[in-house]
């Protein structure tokens, strides 16, 4: 057998995420005995144009909902807006079946906005820029 060839790019690859999203799928599932990894999202969308201006992303899988994404643009923020599309990402993890739920999001964006809505971190790792980090969040739901 020839030595797999190891590549390295910069370039999003859609056929490989589902190669191995779908990989991944089969492994959990042989153990686990089901395979339910759900994109979620909560967008908020221009009502005159219907055009995506921030919102969620995330996923729910195996009792768990992992929050990736999340904007607003600055002239929405500070409206409650945040807290809203926040919780309806968490009631919807809730009514997939998540107990849980975790993130990251950096020292200089909003941990404590995730804080306030009872989130809770659980590590920090120190990144660019210096004194910055990554913090890590979870919420029980």
């Amino acid at each position: 057998m020839d030595i797999p060839l190891i590549e390295i790019s910069d370039q999003p690859n859609p056929e490989a995420e589902r190669l191995l999203g779908s990989g991944l799928a089969a492994f959990n599932e042989s153990i686990t005995g089901y395979n339910d990894r759900q994109p979620l999202t909560v967008l908020i969308k221009d009502p005159a144009t219907q055009q995506i201006v921030g919102g969620i992303t995330g996923k729910t899988t195996l009792g768990m909902a992992f929050l990736d994404l999340f904007h607003l643009p600055e002239h929405l923020r500070g409206s409650g807006l945040g807290s809203q599309l926040l919780q309806a990402f968490e009631d919807e993890a809730r009514r997939r079946g998540c107990r849980n739920a975790v993130l990251y999001t950096l020292s200089f964006q909003a941990p404590g906005f995730y804080e306030k809505h009872g989130w809770v971190k659980f590590g920090e790792v120190p990144c660019a820029p210096e004194g910055s980090s990554r913090v890590f969040l979870s919420k029980p739901l």
